[in-house]
């Protein structure tokens, strides 16, 4: 049976307002909308996104050691023995794929396991780890199935690597700086295999999505179901809003 939070698939009755918590244009700070347009992910790290050719052009200099640090991790992994459970050497490349195509939903996932409408300040302490277990499944939707979900210390992740936390850092600030509560940090991780997403979040009072203590099944429903239309629940003033 689907968990109660699949009536999300429901379509919007109205527009809903931009809020942080989806993509975010990494140079001019512009929020997507989907419905007009769609943002283009860096092709060495694919998790730093553009509005337009032209920010990602300007802010190469700046994003270029980060860029190339986790390229060159990425492309490291595809070297080592993964194992026999995870044959496929194109393993690297389905997950950097996973990851792109449901961030939408593992920033949603990411907010509500560590209870930031309630508790904010938990994005400075905690991080949310998704394991994911590989299937050789034809079509790439359903490569992958959610093994298990944790909450880790943030050190966890940032203490590995001092590049990656002064990349987390320098979103944090610029996210502070615009109003936010900083930069959630989700780490998906199949086998030694992971990759770790930055989302920065607006505060609670401009967030205007539900609670949900059912947000592990709701993960675990859609990626299943091979569904990419995840739409989170609002309950606004103009009623509820899917998005």
């Amino acid at each position: 049976m689907a968990p109660a939070a699949a009536n999300y698939y429901s379509p919007p009755t109205h527009a809903a307002p931009k809020q942080r918590g989806y993509r975010i244009c990494d140079t001019c700070g512009a929020v997507e909308s989907p419905s007009m347009q769609k943002f283009r992910l860096c092709g060495g790290c694919m998790t730093t996104q553009y509005c337009s050719p032209e920010c990602q052009k300007s802010h190469w200099s700046s994003h270029k050691t980060i860029c190339q640090h986790t390229a060159a991790q990425m492309s490291g992994a595809k070297q080592q023995p993964i194992g026999a459970a995870y044959p496929d050497e194109n393993l690297v490349k389905y997950l950097r794929k996973f990851s792109s195509t449901h961030s939408s939903l593992l920033g949603w996932a990411g907010f509500q396991a560590l209870q930031l409408k309630r508790l904010p300040a938990n994005i400075r302490q905690n991080a949310l780890l998704i394991e994911l277990s590989y299937n050789p499944h034809a079509e790439s939707l359903y490569r992958f199935s959610i093994a298990g979900t944790h909450l880790v210390p943030r050190s966890y992740v940032t203490s590995h690597d001092p590049l990656v936390a002064a990349d987390i850092d320098r979103r944090e600030e610029r996210c502070r700086r615009s109003g936010g509560i900083g930069t959630l940090v989700i780490l998906v991780q199949c086998g030694g295999i992971s990759q770790v997403m930055p989302v920065e979040v607006d505060p609670p009072s401009k967030i205007s999505w539900d609670s949900r203590d059912d947000w592990a099944d709701v993960l675990r429903h859609f990626v299943a179901s091979g569904r990419t239309d995840f739409k989170p629940i609002s309950t606004t003033a103009r009623g509820v809003v899917y998005g």
